[in-house]
This record gives C-alpha cells, structure tokens and sequence, in this order.
C-alpha cells in the first residue's frame, strides 16, 4: 500500500465542512419509522424479494435460484475524520458491512461520491477515493464504477453488491427465545469522533478508532453457515441500544443486555464523564427510549453511551448457547479479539432491557 501524501495547512479540516460525521448523520430511527410508515410491502408482489423494507433489516435480498441471492446495500455520510484517506477507508467498511451482516460475500463496490470541488484539493479527494479503494481491495472485490456531484459537504460511501445461499440468510429479526448475544467490536466510536471534532482525542485513541472502525465485519459470512447463529445485524448510527431494540421488536422477544460486559474503546467513559458526546444519541433515546429499560444501578453515563452511534460497529449475533464458542472462535480467528458475550434474549415483550 503506498504512502498517504502530506496534506497541507491550507486545506481545511474535512470534520469542519459538514453538519454531522459518520453514522451519526443518520435521520433518528423515530423519524425515520414515520418516514417508511406508508411504503408498500413489497416481498408480497415480488416472491424471489427475500428481505425488502417490511423489517429493520441490514440490506435487501434477491433470490437469483436456489443456490444463489444477491445482497444489495448502499451507505454513505459525511466525514468522521479529518484524515480523507481513513475517511474512505472507513466508509466503504462501513458500507460492506450490511453485507456481511446479512451473511453474505461482497463481489463488487459502486462508489457514491460527493465533494465541494471548488473547497477541497483533488488530491485531497482523490485520496477519499483511495482509501475506500484499499478496503474494497481487502474485501476481494473491486470498485467498478459509480456516481459523482459537486457537493456542499463532503459525502462518500458505497453501493455494495453480496452473494448469499438463500437458505443462509441471516436476518435481524429472526432470534429465538434462549439466544445469546454476542458483540464483535468494542464500543464507543461515537464519543471518541465528537472528542476528535473538539481537538481532545490523543493520536492513540485516534488510532483505537480508526483501527476499530476499518476492521471488515468478514466473519459473518463464516457466521451465516453455521445453523446455531439465528439472527445478526451490525451495531451502527442507532447505538447498541437501538440495534438490539431490532432484534427485539423482530423476534417479538425481550433482548437483556449486561453492560458490566460490553467491551469498550479506550477512554470512551472518560470523554462522556466530560460531558464530551454526539448529539445523535439523544436522538436516538428520543426515538426508543420508552421501549428501553435501564437499571437504576447503571452509571449515569449508561444511557449516552448505549445510544452512541457507532461508525462502522460490530456485528450482533443471536445464537444458540451451545454454538457460543464456535462463534466467538470465528470472531477470534480474524482477528476480533474483544468479542464477547454481552446478553441474551427471553420471553417477553419486544423491548431491551439494560442491566
């Protein structure tokens, strides 16, 4: 991989040309909700439509034959970092990541860019580029095409197309009563992009960040063979909270979260004790938070952090407890070393439960 080129003093920080960063420019899932609440189901009319809108899932799905589906995603935002080459890389993770959490292969990537042409350098741009290139190069797959406009904010990302067996699909709303959760990354990408934003995170935090928010979610397609893992989906812009609340309302289940046990970035509860955090989380607790429960034992902070919105997170996987260590052995052997066990899900009405 080559050397990223030096970018000059002159050219502005790209955390400065936009609004929002990462995943939390995502529209809080309560708008959003309202937003879809009149869309036509669509699997009805369309019978090889395996997964469309009627649930919170990852992607859409297409039954090709009985061997095959294609994964079909599209993600893109603003920048989380000033840095455009991570900017890239962290994007087009990010986007590849719906795929795996659907159980599938990436095999190609359209890339969706959007950039002040008069603002920003085109080196500066094309290092965005790159970046999302390198990854895609990783993933195995290349960047065959894509779209381009002249943008007022800086917005990159992929359209990413996956391939599935049909009978592999792993949905987010297919959890059983019994299953274990289990997390693949730490927490806590939110708190330390707004602590970037205020020019407090160290560069080994930076590092912490970046590192976690570049890693391929790959193991879910290892994930989706095995018949004991039922239900996954990645932690991304609706927090923990808001994903496992998927899970939940899918499953029709009451999903229990043990806080004591989620793995988290380092210094993510030192920046938010500062009072240093997004302001999507309490977007996203305006959007959920009657269907949450938090126990009165939980640290203040618990509710900032549960809902942070996680740029490029792990995957959440609801298995059966008997294929528990097979999972976290496939999580572990690519390398993600802090997945861990973080709850279950049992009777009850759909709704999370933190304790």
């Amino acid at each position: 991989m080559n050397e990223k080129p030096a970018i000059g003093a002159a050219v502005p920080r790209l955390t400065s040309l936009s609004h929002g960063g990462g995943c939390g420019c995502k529209i809080a899932p309560g708008v959003l909700s309202a937003l879809l609440a009149r869309s036509t189901p669509l699997t009805a009319a369309f019978p090889n439509l395996l997964v469309g809108t009627e649930t919170a899932d990852d992607a859409a799905v297409y039954k090709l034959n009985d061997e095959q589906a294609i994964v079909a995603t599209t993600d893109f935002f603003m920048p989380i970092v000033d840095d455009p080459y991570d900017f890239g890389r962290i994007a087009a993770t990010n986007a590849l990541s719906d795929v795996y959490a659907m159980g599938g292969k990436p095999i190609l990537a359209l890339a969706l860019v959007g950039m002040p042409i008069n603002v920003l350098p085109h080196d500066v741009i094309a290092q965005v580029l790159r970046g999302g290139e390198d990854v895609c190069a990783a993933a195995g797959i290349p960047v065959a095409g894509g779209h381009s406009i002249d943008s007022v904010e800086p917005i990159y990302g992929l359209a990413a197309l996956g391939v599935v067996h049909p009978q592999r699909v792993k949905r987010n709303a297919s959890a059983r009563a019994g299953d274990v959760l289990v997390l693949g990354k730490p927490l806590g990408v939110g708190v330390l992009s707004a602590a970037l934003k205020k020019e407090l995170l160290d560069a080994a935090g930076y590092e912490a960040m970046v590192a976690a928010a570049t890693q391929l979610n790959k193991p879910g397609a290892t994930l989706a063979e095995l018949p004991g893992v039922h239900a996954m989906t990645d932690v991304t812009g609706f927090g923990l909270l808001g994903h496992t609340l998927e899970i939940a309302r899918g499953a029709n289940l009451t999903a229990h979260v043990r806080y004591a046990d989620l793995p988290w970035l380092p210094g993510v509860q030192k920046f938010v004790d500062q009072g240093v955090f997004t302001g999507a989380s309490g977007r996203n607790w305006a959007s959920y938070g009657e269907a949450v429960t938090l126990a009165p034992s939980l640290p203040e902070s618990a509710r900032t952090l549960l809902t942070d919105p996680q740029t490029s997170g792990g995957l959440l996987v609801a298995c059966a407890p008997e294929s528990v260590d097979e999972v976290l052995a496939i999580f572990r052997a690519d390398g993600f070393d802090e997945a861990r066990v973080i709850g279950e899900m049992r009777e009850g009405p759909a709704r999370v439960e933190a304790a």
